[in-house]
């Protein structure tokens, strides 16, 4: 780093009393409606700054009579194959086939089927039920689960009928891959993903995104991914958010499924190997207090930064999201010059001059020493720094 003294922390786990403050600074999105307390309560217990803004919410499977007409033609039609996709919904199909004296007789149908779950959760579920699987899928995939199904049919399911308990995220090519095979298929959706009340705060977590103000997103389901882009590109924000995610915003996901809408955007979220909300407590805990804090040594005093808290001598500021924005992008240069351009390109889509000169003097005239922050002409920018000396 051009002989700059940059200095990260590297401790291993906070012991408990520094539990407290392990991610103080850091600033995490969450946008998950199920379980979001836990979450929250669990990165705030850590000293994080949460901003929560869920994406998506489970509509009442009561309002939905569709529901009932499903479970009343699977009884009907005594499937072969049963086909549980979450925990969840399997749960929430029974209460509603008990609220229609359905209950025992859909037990006594997915009894006699060869059931398959994807995943240990889901197998939970039916076992809970007093029912038993035949099979569960290794990675908690959909596709996978139905490798399994056409594999121990011999590759055709013709004559077969074979009952899916859907989810909120339906991989239609699974569905179609079952018919292709020959199967009688009957699909239930125990429950719907809606938008929840509050769509200002959904707008401003995009905002934040694209102005780098968050450290981590943290997602718990693949359709919360996918009506976040949908709500970015409704608000024309959509380039702005995944060039944000991929430069300066980490992303999170509780399992691959979630996951994989954000790979298909080219972007490689951290996923913890076990996929439980647990984990991915730890995983982002362990992601963030790793950085811990950088130092360099400047003119004016060494700068700290730690997550999104900075200190200069010693001494704690605050600036704004696009002066903070800048500040990170030259002292990750270590006194390097970074180009105008690139620079602009932090602030907007569009790589204004004129926004990034004013962005310049504000963070100068937020810092103790504006001539920390030295114009490089033709250049661009660069943060005074102390050399080491050798």
């Amino acid at each position: 780093m051009n002989g700059a003294a940059a200095v990260m922390d590297t401790r291993e786990a906070p012991t408990p009393g520094e539990l407290e403050t392990v991610l103080k600074g850091f600033r995490v999105g969450v946008t998950s409606h199920r379980r979001a307390e836990d979450l929250i309560e669990a990165l705030e217990r850590r000293g994080a700054e949460v901003l929560h803004a869920p994406v998506l919410t489970i509509a009442p499977v009561g309002q939905d009579l569709g529901v009932i007409e499903d479970t009343q033609r699977t009884i009907t039609a005594r499937p072969d194959i049963c086909i549980v996709t979450t925990a969840y919904g399997m749960r929430r199909w029974l209460e509603v086939a008990d609220a229609a004296g359905l209950g025992e007789d859909l037990v006594d149908v997915l009894g006699a089927a060869a059931l398959y779950v994807r995943g240990p959760k889901a197998r939970g579920a039916v076992r809970a039920a007093g029912l038993a699987d035949v099979g569960i899928s290794n990675d908690e995939t959909t596709a996978t689960l139905v490798d399994l199904v056409l594999r121990d049919a011999g590759g055709r399911l013709d004559g077969k009928r074979v009952v899916i308990q859907l989810h909120g995220y339906t991989d239609a090519s699974q569905l179609e891959r079952l018919r292709a095979a020959g199967a009688e298929l009957i699909t239930v959706t125990p429950y719907r993903w809606v938008r929840p009340d509050g769509e200002d705060r959904l707008e401003a977590l995009i905002a934040a995104v694209c102005a780098g103000d968050l450290d981590v997103v943290t997602f718990t389901s693949a359709p919360a991914v996918d009506a976040l882009f949908s709500a970015a590109h409704e608000l024309g924000m959509h380039a702005q958010l995944v060039a944000a995610f991929r430069q300066r915003v980490a992303t999170a996901a509780v399992g691959p499924v979630t996951a994989a809408p954000l790979e298909a955007a080219g972007l490689r979220p951290w996923v913890p190997d076990r996929f439980r909300m647990g984990a991915l407590i730890k995983l982002v805990t362990d992601n963030l207090s790793r950085r811990q804090t950088r130092r360099l040594e400047t003119p004016a005093g060494p700068v700290e930064l730690r997550g999104r808290t900075m200190t200069v001598a010693g001494e704690e500021l605050t600036l704004a999201p696009a002066a903070m924005l800048l500040f990170r992008a030259l002292f990750d240069a270590g006194g390097a010059v970074v180009p105008r351009d690139a620079l602009a390109r932090l602030l907007s889509q569009t790589g204004s001059s004129h926004a990034l000169d004013m962005a310049v003097n504000r963070l100068r005239s937020g810092l103790p020493a504006p001539d920390l922050i030295q114009t490089v002409v033709k250049r661009g920018y660069r943060l005074r720094v102390e050399r080491s000396r050798v």
